[in-house]
């Protein structure tokens, strides 16, 4: 049998159902609107009680789509409230040789219906709710609280057409019981569902659908979610990130997948919404107090990108402590949400040695975790640079990025710090030739802060004009952190790898006297210009990468 999780005319693969249509004659294009609602080309007369609802919403129309979004999510709240009080079975009745199908399922998220601006395209005969079917609201076989029938509408159908495009329709006619062999089939809804029902039926005979704005689409995709139409969910799904996308509507994309059954239907706008956080919010620096503002969901979407623009891993730590500590005020629920969900957004290996130590002393973090994570992000830094590359490429092959570099500001940096005979300490500064090339004409690449006695300092790779010999040239610059009038005497020497030796040569040795916001290095660092310094051939880039090293000591 079919896979019921995917309709007919779905390819590949191409299958048939045990129906009377196959799809020798009916095509995933084929638009069969000429048919709907029409008995010359039906073999079943459906009719949709309408209930009442008095938490139906207002109509959407007239609303701009951020203010239709807003209203949508918060009725859709209210009615997930409502739902949750009410029963969760699901019952099917057989009145009059009738079949009739309760389609307010409590365990099924319900979409809310908007005002459908295109009446004209759907014939359909109104019917006044009779005595017999007043008294029906006293059946104890229903599955919702007594609810008074507004009207009906009275469809033509076809059941071949309905059973390839939806599960539901397919087991609602072949599941070999009494009722699959009537004629007549009764689905009750509530009156907000009324508007996306006829246009998913719609969509069922002519593969399209005539609503446009965001509300009403999302309408559609619930109640094609409620009725098994996965085609009509990717439809919507499609529309929807075509049209032009907000926060608030990107957040509200990525809370689909809790909300429908089938949730790999909407799995592209969920994709496209996450892209949208993340670019917007790429620059995060810019936009701080915003992002403390932002659900888990849209957290997870921007500090899980590889192309988030900040200065350092230890500001993403910082920031998602940051936002831990305001969005969750117990302690052993943050020491969960971090351990569960927030430390995997956290890339650890890329953040300073001096941050990984606070992590240890740190109680939001369970403690076996936070030991863990400081080991393995040691771990990492201790290995060499290939075998780091073969980390991050494995990982970039799972959800994991933990050994992924993200598009820092400062560049990462290995530090190996000694206290004795003299306080000294030996700073790793890795380049790629992207990054280097990137510098021409007259930029400049800082690295992360390090320490030594107390004091912050700096590296800044430059692309620096020779005044002497007029050509462009690599340079490297030793900088301090300004903080105040300290004045720190230091002894600095700059080497870097070449192919030919394959190990650190020393390119230039000095002596100065630092205080706050002064900075002192070579200007041409390899004594050649810039072309032979970045051309293919140069031996300074070892598989891509220029290695330098600076070792600073504090003079007695």
């Amino acid at each position: 049998m079919k896979n019921l999780g995917s309709d007919l005319f779905d390819p590949p693969p191409t299958s048939t159902m045990d129906s009377d249509c196959s799809n020798d004659v009916v095509s995933r294009d084929a638009d069969f609107g000429f048919a709907f609602n029409d008995s010359n080309f039906s073999d079943r007369t459906l009719r949709i009680e309408i209930l009442a609802d008095d938490n139906s919403p207002e109509s959407f129309s007239g609303y701009d789509v951020s203010q239709s979004l807003s209203d949508w999510a918060r009725h859709r709240k209210r009615r997930r409230e409502d739902v949750v009080k009410k029963d969760d079975a699901v019952d099917i009745d057989v009145i009059e040789e009738e079949q009739i199908v309760d389609c307010n399922q409590p365990d099924t998220e319900d979409g809310f219906g908007c005002e459908n601006e295109d009446e004209d395209g759907v014939a359909m005969v109104e019917e006044a709710k009779s005595e017999n079917e007043a008294a029906n609201c006293n059946d104890s076989s229903w599955s919702m609280e007594c609810t008074t029938v507004l009207r009906t509408i009275t469809l033509h159908i076809s059941s071949p057409i309905l059973a390839a495009k939806s599960p539901f329709f397919y087991k609602l006619f072949s599941n070999g019981m009494r009722e699959s062999e009537q004629r007549n089939v009764t689905l009750r809804i509530n009156a907000y569902e009324e508007a996306a029902l006829m246009d998913l039926l719609n969509y069922m005979y002519s593969n399209t659908l005539k609503v446009t704005t965001a509300p009403a689409l999302l309408d559609v995709l619930m109640a094609a979610d409620k009725f098994e139409v996965a085609s009509c969910m990717r439809y919507c799904s499609r529309l929807l990130r075509n049209l032009p996308m907000t926060p608030d509507s990107a957040l509200l994309y990525l809370e689909l997948p809790s909300s429908v059954l089938m949730a790999g239907a909407v799995q592209p706008l969920t994709d496209a919404a996450k892209q949208f956080l993340a670019v917007r919010y790429r620059d995060v620096s810019k936009f701080t107090d915003e992002v403390m503002r932002l659900p888990l969901a849209g957290m997870e979407a921007i500090f899980s990108s590889d192309e988030l623009q900040v200065a350092s891993e230890d500001l993403v730590y910082d920031m998602i402590l940051k936002w831990s500590r305001a969005h969750y005020s117990e302690l052993e629920e943050r020491q969960e949400i971090l351990g569960s969900r927030l430390s995997r957004l956290i890339r650890f290996p890329f953040m300073s040695c001096r941050k990984l130590k606070k992590i240890l002393t740190c109680i939001d973090f369970d403690h076996d975790l936070a030991s863990k994570i400081v080991l393995e992000a040691l771990f990492f830094k201790a290995e060499a640079p290939h075998r780091q590359r073969i980390l991050a490429a494995e990982e970039s092959l799972n959800s994991n990025r933990r050994y992924v570099e993200r598009a820092y500001k400062y560049r990462p940096i290995k530090v190996i710090e000694f206290e004795l005979p003299r306080q000294q300490c030996v700073v790793y500064l890795d380049l790629k030739r992207e990054e280097c090339g990137n510098l021409f004409p007259s930029g400049r690449v800082y690295s992360q802060v390090f320490h030594l006695g107390g004091q912050g300092f700096f590296l800044s790779a430059h692309c620096n004009l020779d005044q002497q010999s007029s050509f462009h040239c690599f340079g490297l610059f030793l900088g301090m952190q300004e903080k105040g009038s300290v004045s720190f005497p230091v002894e600095y020497e700059f080497a870097a790898r070449s192919k030919a030796a394959e190990e650190y040569t020393s390119k230039y040795k000095g002596n100065y006297t630092f205080t706050g916001g002064k900075a002192v290095g070579y200007r041409n660092l390899f004594g050649i210009p810039w072309t032979d310094f970045i051309a293919d051939d140069s031996q300074y880039f070892i598989n891509g990468v220029l290695h330098l090293r600076a070792e600073l000591t504090i003079r007695q």
